[in-house]
């Protein structure tokens, strides 16, 4: 699809010489001679690149460029003028321009300031393709593509923080593996690697689209569920400790091996810090552990002393 350039000029006869010698250079091109019908087309067609004279009746090209760029600062305007001394260049930046031609101008020269315009937006776009990827490495556990521990600590405040301010219950899973050690002795890293990937996409596909689920570090992992009580919270548990149960691992040719994991499920309780709200949760999978691994424990969120965790 060939760029879509816009030309803003009062003057029909600048107007037609531009869009026809833009056309023959293999840009699509449209023009008007208000500032106003430049907006209309700019929310009705897919614009790069806008073109306008400085003067213009009604709204003026300076107002137009900070129009467009409040609203659609992907585009990239270039101001022409025929006054060039009343007119700065870093007026015309200022109010939103990339560029300003002085008239008369050659259009080979206007050619090239568009296609340089052209030639930085793909910079930009790729400068931000790179930032996004790189936000998400930082977030991310390179082995399981799971968040990542400090990207969890991140969100637990956020969701902390929406917990108090909507009085909406919130839920946090703990999950750690069953003998890994061992599994890792046995069959070595590697085989263990997979183990992780396999067990992080089967607690994933547990999940809804609002929860969250974070590789805490080694063989561990958390979940955070919003909008969730523990008793809730523990159904979601049970469901990821059956499902990686039924897994099936081959970590040699001849072997079938499987895995389970210890969960331990709490809900939030208004006044905790996040650590402590953390410090509950592995309580429990650490009670999971001691009950006979393969279980699910919650610890709900009572100030009762004597509350005892229901393991199953």
């Amino acid at each position: 699809m060939s760029t879509h350039i816009l030309i803003v000029d009062d003057n029909k006869e600048i107007r037609i010489f531009l869009e026809e010698f833009l056309l023959a250079k293999g840009f699509n091109c449209s023009s008007t001679d208000s500032s106003e019908e430049a907006l209309e087309i700019i929310e009705n067609d897919s614009i790069e690149v806008v073109v306008s004279d400085i003067i213009l009746p009604g709204m003026s090209g300076l107002e137009l460029a900070s129009k467009i760029k409040r609203k659609h600062s992907n585009i990239d305007i270039i101001i022409m003028t025929g006054h060039g001394r009343e007119f700065s260049y870093e007026e015309a930046v200022r109010k939103g321009a990339c560029d300003m031609v002085v008239k008369p101008f050659r259009a080979e020269e206007l050619q090239l300031r568009i296609e340089r315009a052209l030639s930085e937006q793909r910079m930009r776009a790729e400068r931000m393709v790179i930032l996004e990827e790189l936000k998400r490495l930082a977030i991310t556990d390179d082995l399981t593509k799971l968040f990542n521990t400090r990207h969890f600590y991140q969100r637990l405040k956020d969701e902390i923080n929406r917990s108090r301010r909507y009085q909406t219950p919130l839920s946090l899973l703990l999950l750690d593996i069953d003998f890994f050690k061992d599994y890792n002795d046995n069959y070595g890293h590697l085989e263990g690697n997979k183990a992780l990937q396999q067990i992080g996409k089967t607690i994933q596909a547990c999940l809804r689209s609002m929860d969250t689920a974070y590789r805490y570090g080694g063989e561990e992992f958390t979940v955070l569920l919003p909008q969730t009580i523990h008793t809730e919270a523990a159904t979601v548990a049970k469901r990821i400790k059956k499902s990686v149960a039924r897994l099936k691992f081959h970590p040699k040719e001849d072997e079938t091996a499987r895995i389970t994991i210890s969960i331990g499920v709490t809900e939030y309780r208004h006044g905790d810090a996040p650590e402590e709200f953390v410090k509950r949760a592995d309580q429990a999978m650490y009670m999971s552990k001691e009950n006979g691994r393969n279980k699910v424990t919650t610890i709900a969120p009572t100030d009762e002393a004597d509350k005892q965790p229901d393991p199953s």
